[in-house]
C-alpha cells in the first residue's frame, strides 16, 4: 500500500506517543504506506473548569475525533480505548485493538505514602468517579475532589500541593516514561479497572475497506475478547464516564474471567462479581455478568449516581 494515511489524535503528550504507537505497528504490516499525523482538540480538552462528569456522560474525548473521520478529514484515529463509548456512531467500526499495557490505576503521592497510610482527611485527587467510589469503600476518612487535566498537569498540581495524592491510570504513566512517580500500583482486586484501561484502538469508516483490511490485520484478538467482554458489561449496564462501573477481563487459552463492579459513590455499597466463559463468546460473557449485578441491585446504585453532581472541581 502506497496511500498516504492520515491518523487524527488528540494533542497531549501521552496521546501523541499513543498514536506513535499505532502507526508503528502499521508500518511494520505495510513498509510503503505512510502516515500523517493530524491533531483534533476534543471537547474534554477544550473545558478545564468542570468535571468530565459535568462535560458530559459519554464520549468527551471522541466526539471531535468522529466528526473529522465522518468529514474524510483524517482516514483513522486513535483512542485511549477506555475514552471511547459503547456505541459507536453508525458508519464508523472499531477495527483495531493493540497490545494492553498495564490495566491497573495507581497512586503518587507525597513522600511516596501509600494508600492504607496516607492521614486522615488526606485530599485524593482523581476526575474518575469509579476511582473515587471504590476506594471511598476502603477509606471513608479521605478527602475526594476532582482534577482536571493531561498526566503532567495533574502531577504538576500535585507537586503545587493542591492535593496530598492523586489517582492515575498506569499505562499513561509507563507510556509517558514516569513510572518513578508511582508511589503504589493499585491491584484489581482493590481498584478495578474502567472498562478497556490500558488497551489503545483504532476506528475508521467502516466503508473505507483498504484501512480495515490494514487495522484488521494489526488486531490483538486476546486483548479483543478481554475489552468485548468488559464494553458488553459496561453498555448492559449503561455506563459511561460520570457513573463507577468497573471491568477487567483476563484470558487464558480459551477461558475468560471478567470481573466487574458498581460502587455507590460514598463507597457504602460495592457490588461485585467474577464470572469464567469461553473466549468466544466475550460479548455474551458481559451481557450475563451485568444481568447478575442487577439482579444483586446495581441498578439502584446507578440511577442514584446519575442524577448526583460532581463533588469537586479543579481550576483547570
Amino acid at each position: 500500500m502506497s496511500r498516504r494515511i492520515r491518523v487524527g489524535t488528540r494533542g497531549s503528550k501521552l496521546a501523541r506517543i499513543q498514536t506513535e504507537i499505532l502507526i508503528s505497528h502499521l508500518t511494520a504490516l505495510n513498509p510503503s504506506a505512510t502516515f500523517e499525523t493530524v491533531l483534533i482538540a476534543t471537547a474534554g480538552d477544550k473545558v478545564r473548569d468542570r468535571s468530565i462528569a459535568d462535560v458530559g456522560e459519554v464520549g468527551v474525548f471522541v466526539k471531535e475525533l468522529e466528526e473529522a473521520l465522518f468529514k474524510e478529514e483524517v482516514d483513522v484515529v486513535a483512542h485511549s480505548l477506555k475514552d471511547l463509548p459503547t456505541d459507536l456512531p453508525k458508519g464508523l467500526t472499531l477495527a483495531c485493538v493493540l497490545d494492553r499495557e498495564d490495566p491497573r490505576d495507581i497512586l503518587v503521592s507525597k513522600n511516596n505514602v501509600k494508600f492504607k497510610d496516607l492521614p486522615t482527611n488526606a485530599t485524593v485527587a482523581t476526575s474518575s468517579r469509579r476511582r473515587t467510589a471504590q476506594l471511598s469503600a476502603l477509606r471513608s476518612d479521605l478527602n475526594f475532589i476532582d482534577i482536571r487535566g493531561n498526566v503532567p498537569t495533574r502531577l504538576r498540581k500535585h507537586d503545587e500541593g493542591e492535593c496530598d495524592a492523586i489517582i492515575l491510570a498506569a499505562a499513561g504513566l509507563k507510556r509517558l516514561g514516569l513510572t518513578d512517580r508511582v508511589s503504589e500500583f493499585l491491584e484489581t482486586d482493590v481498584c478495578v479497572p474502567a472498562a478497556g484501561q490500558g488497551a489503545l484502538a483504532a476506528e475508521c469508516r467502516a466503508d473505507d475497506e483498504i484501512i480495515c483490511r490494514l487495522l484488521k490485520a494489526a488486531d490483538n484478538r486476546v486483548v479483543r475478547a478481554e475489552i468485548t467482554a468488559e464494553r458488553a458489561f459496561l453498555k448492559e449496564l449503561g455506563g459511561g464516564c460520570s457513573v463507577p462501573i468497573g471491568a477487567l477481563a483476563r484470558c487464558r487459552d480459551d477461558n475468560l474471567e471478567l470481573t466487574g463492579c458498581v460502587t455507590a459513590l460514598n463507597g457504602s455499597k460495592i457490588i461485585k462479581r467474577k464470572l469464567s466463559g469461553h473466549a468466544e463468546n466475550p460479548a455474551a460473557l458481559g451481557q450475563r455478568l451485568a444481568e447478575l449485578l442487577i439482579k444483586d441491585g446495581a441498578e439502584i446504585i446507578l440511577s442514584q449516581l446519575r442524577l448526583s453532581a460532581p463533588k469537586a472541581i479543579s481550576p483547570p
